[in-house]
């Protein structure tokens, strides 16, 4: 206890550490970082990057975009990465924007939520009154994402069904809510105004019809 109390633990097993800590009624939470800001700074960056040229394409295409909307609703709180407004067809887009996809659930727990709550958050901030609210996942092109839509490819394909061509053209010209999911090649150049929508494909499962 001695030992403990004066900060000498180098030389102290962790099970006699825990034992103390047990004896205490306290927890003794282990953990390993490397380098945990730096990498929480390029998520960060590849965040903010994915979401700049999301946005850049959609007002491109004759969207109204909001970046980063947040809204506490009945006790429900958090944050739109970006909420953007079609006037023609009066159809609001939730974009949910991820870096790296590691819990399948949460994600769409949480994309639900925000597409359930969009068309008060826009009505009561923006003034734009949706009959209709889509939704758009958006993911880099790389190998680990890709690998990790495929391994749950049942809940993603009915979740975020539409992809490729037909979701670049919804995105152009949408006519009625629909939900996608998109992978940008994100170009690293400086001065990279724009993003480009990737042509490569995911194979996709047929729904059985209800």
């Amino acid at each position: 206890m001695s030992r403990v109390e004066r900060g000498r633990l180098d030389a102290m097993p962790i099970g006699k550490l825990r034992r103390i800590a047990a004896a205490l009624e306290a927890d003794l939470p282990i953990g390993i970082r490397w380098r945990g800001g730096d990498l929480d700074r390029l998520i960060d960056e590849g965040h903010a990057v994915l979401v700049g040229r999301i946005a850049a394409t959609l007002r491109d295409l004759g969207w109204d975009v909001r970046l980063e909307v947040s809204f506490s609703v009945y006790g429900e709180r958090g944050s739109i990465d970006v909420l953007a407004w079609h006037p023609t067809p009066r159809i609001l887009l939730v974009v949910e924007v991820k870096t790296e996809l590691v819990a399948i659930e949460e994600t769409l727990r949480k994309h639900d939520q925000k597409v359930r709550l969009a068309p008060r958050i826009a009505a009561e901030q923006f003034g734009w009154l949706a009959i209709g609210t889509a939704r758009l996942l958006v993911l880099p092109s790389l190998s680990t994402p890709r690998r990790r839509v495929e391994r749950h490819a049942t809940v993603m394909d009915v979740a975020y069904p539409l992809r490729g061509t037909s979701l670049r053209r919804w995105i152009a010209s949408p006519t009625e809510p629909a939900a996608g999911l998109l992978f940008l090649d994100v170009d690293g150049r400086a001065g990279a105004g724009r993003l480009s929508l990737s042509r490569r494909r995911i194979r996709t499962r047929t729904s059985p019809a209800n």
